[in-house]
């Protein structure tokens, strides 16, 4: 782990990291998350029976937006143009959710925080729409699955290491 803080000047006070030096590469990062929700909810998301509507497309859509406007909602986040977001579902028929979103770039910084952003605001978004008739839903297991290029290069979530 590197030991050197980057978002400190010379003050002692928070300031947006310089990235004007750092070379253009292709960067990608995977994020993941889960929503648990009794399974009454689940089957009704599958049937479309939501009075809000589509859960699953609404949700998506909410996502790509999030991922879009992270330098708005996280302070020290650089404004990055992102060249592909892709959010997925996978769901255990049972009563969770699985949200995976993809976020690609050619910049000089990295997008862990828009893929983060987006699987949390795609989460909110099915909470948001099925509350009516389930608010105990858990929202669980968030985190950054893999990333690759940059000068810190490839990342992959290993969970033996969180035990």
């Amino acid at each position: 782990m590197p030991d050197e803080l980057t978002h400190f000047n010379d003050q002692n006070r928070a300031k947006m990291v310089d990235v004007t030096d750092k070379a253009v590469t292709h960067r990608v990062a995977l994020a993941t998350g889960q929503i648990t929700m009794h399974p009454e909810t689940l089957d009704r998301i599958h049937e479309g029976k939501i009075k809000k509507g589509d859960v699953l497309a609404v949700a998506q859509v909410a996502g790509i937006m999030a991922a879009k406007q992270t330098s708005s909602l996280i302070p020290m986040c650089h404004l990055i143009p992102l060249t592909g977001v892709d959010i997925h579902f996978e769901d255990n028929n049972t009563d969770t959710i699985t949200v995976t979103a993809q976020v690609k770039t050619k910049h000089v910084t990295g997008v862990e925080i828009e893929a983060l952003l987006a699987v949390q605001t795609t989460l909110l978004t099915i909470y948001d729409m099925c509350k009516a008739i389930d608010r105990g839903m858990l929202i669980s297991n968030v985190h950054l699955v893999e990333k690759d290029g940059g000068k810190s290069g490839h990342f992959d979530f290993d969970e033996a290491d969180r035990a």
